[in-house]
């Protein structure tokens, strides 16, 4: 089953796939190994969509959002144009990992997409926190800091 990875970054939401990573018999410590070399990561999961905020405030309202568990319009729209379309009455043959698993309950519940949350899911959304600047070209390490920067103040 494939595996789709949601980051949700101050820039904007990213959909990363995990194509050559496998879970089975893999420790948290083994794929931790792993996903720290950017070379080894950078082959096992591609960029899939990626979408910009707006504006500071659009990312503060997206950023609590995902805090508080809700997923906004914005984010379902998103999912729908980035993931593989599930025909009806078929069950889908990929998953999402999310960060918050309150997000991922509401994303199954409001769409049918299957979402999973644990620690290996954790543990690929933390590499792809750290490699994220290198995944996203238009970005640039300034544009991400003062975004960051925007928010907190």
């Amino acid at each position: 089953m494939a595996l789709y990875l949601l980051f949700e970054s101050a820039s904007g939401y990213a959909l990363f796939h995990a194509h050559g990573i496998d879970e089975i018999g893999q420790s948290v410590d083994a794929v931790r190994s792993t996903v720290l070399d950017l070379k080894r990561f950078s082959k096992a999961v591609k960029l899939a969509g990626f979408t910009p905020f707006l504006s500071a405030v659009d990312a503060l309202n997206q950023c609590n959002a995902i805090s508080e568990g809700i997923m906004t319009d914005e984010l379902r729209n998103f999912l729908e144009l980035n993931l593989p379309k599930v025909k009806e009455g078929k069950k889908a043959k990929f998953t999402v990992g999310v960060m918050e698993p309150k997000v991922g309950s509401h994303i199954t519940e409001a769409t049918g997409i299957p979402c999973q949350s644990n620690d290996y899911v954790q543990e690929l959304l933390r590499a792809v926190r750290l490699h994220f600047d290198q995944f996203i070209e238009q970005l640039k390490v300034m544009d991400l800091l003062m975004r960051l920067f925007l928010l907190y103040v």
